[in-house]
């Protein structure tokens, strides 16, 4: 990663971050992949760093920095893995939740557990039958006496089966997002069940199953902030960062497989001269270059907005995850294009990245969404834009 423009204090952050990727991911991760091993040992070595409570308060033992840090450090670990980096994303969007929304007694009891990892999170939100309409979620949590009781079932859940406590979205109430409720359940509750582990395309150095609720009892205290009907609120506030967190990924497993073709191509010769010479591939180079610098610096902007709570930040980070997750797969197509038939074998590791960073563009909203998203957006501000030009003139 380019440092410029970052002070002393956020190049440390950035430059240990890259530390660890290079001495803990790095050197393991084509293992990791081709055995399915999660490492659950290296997250908690990364949690030693303060990287599991990046953007949680200091008081309960977070690092109390900011969203911008955050994708800094997510791109840093990603050239390492991506698929590491997005489980410890995905973590600390569950630790950030009871953070920012649970009571004085959750927070004390749970984010200081979250900060060192000793309690993995998992994130439970999709349905088989409710990917992108989250709102039509139909796990349902009861209240009985002193107890709530859940059941359904939550899809394609990251870290299922290993992780410790699951931040899940119930509905609570009526139809529609004001029904919804967000609980933390113990992996250990009775009633709580996982699938068996999903055969996925890439992120096979994390596990993915169903996370299936059957009478699960849990009590009052597992409500996120002991209020209902606010689960779809932090659910959705959780993805504004999950998807510069996801952009920020691709972001640097992009860089990792643009750096490999670099070296590949500055080694391998061919008519007297490295492939690097040649102009046609200096062009294609230069294409990816800016691509990787472009998506930087919109991502950046993205986590600065929720930083700073502006009002287009739902939008700024839209067009991140969507414009990112999409350049950046592209680049990293590019780069195994870039190394001929040796790109398609495992061993020069960029086949990996490209397997990697393809569900990126399906999570945490998928483009087409993020698409309705930045839409909906641009045709409210010109109604608006509209509107005072009307009130102007009469």
């Amino acid at each position: 990663m380019d440092y410029f423009g970052l002070d002393p204090d956020e190049r440390v952050i950035a430059e240990t971050a890259a530390e660890f990727a290079d001495k803990r991911i790095t050197p393991y991760a084509m293992e990791w992949d081709a055995t399915k091993h999660f490492p659950v040992d290296v997250l908690r070595a990364a949690a030693e760093l303060g990287m599991a409570a990046v953007y949680c308060a200091e008081d309960v033992g977070g690092s109390g920095l900011r969203r911008l840090d955050g994708v800094r450090i997510f791109e840093q670990v990603a050239t390492g893995c991506p698929t590491i980096a997005a489980f410890l994303s995905i973590h600390n969007m569950c630790t950030w939740m009871v953070d920012t929304y649970g009571t004085a007694e959750q927070r004390k009891a749970l984010v200081p557990q979250l900060a060192s990892m000793e309690l993995i999170a998992s994130y439970c939100l999709t349905e088989p039958g409710a990917g992108s309409d989250a709102g039509a979620l139909r796990t349902k949590a009861i209240r009985d006496g002193e107890h709530y009781v859940i059941d359904g079932v939550k899809q394609f859940i990251s870290g299922a089966g290993v992780s410790d406590v699951y931040v899940v979205m119930a509905r609570t109430g009526g139809s529609g997002p004001r029904g919804i409720s967000a609980f933390v359940v113990d992996k250990d509750t009775p009633g709580v069940s996982f699938g068996a582990d999903e055969v996925k395309m890439g992120w096979n150095a994390q596990p993915t199953a169903q996370v299936v609720f059957e009478g699960v009892r849990v009590p009052l205290d597992a409500l996120l902030g002991g209020t209902e009907g606010t689960g779809f609120g932090v659910a959705m506030n959780g993805l504004n960062g999950g998807r510069v967190n996801i952009a920020a990924c691709s972001l640097g497993g992009a860089q990792a497989a643009f750096d490999k073709a670099v070296s590949y191509l500055a080694s391998r010769e061919a008519f007297g001269m490295t492939l690097l010479d040649e102009p046609t591939i200096r062009f294609t180079l230069a294409d990816m270059a800016t691509k990787l610098e472009t998506s930087r610096n919109l991502l950046w902007r993205a986590a600065s907005a929720i930083d700073d709570d502006h009002p287009d930040k739902v939008e700024l980070c839209a067009m991140a995850k969507r414009y990112v997750t999409d350049t950046c797969f592209d680049v990293a197509d590019q780069a195994l294009q870039l190394h001929g038939g040796y790109g398609y074998l495992r061993e020069y590791g960029v086949e990996k990245i490209v397997r990697d960073l393809r569900v990126h563009r399906i999570l945490e909203g998928t483009n087409e969404i993020m698409r309705v998203v930045i839409g909906r957006a641009v045709a409210g501000g010109a109604r608006k834009t509209t509107e005072a030009a009307r009130a102007r003139a009469s």
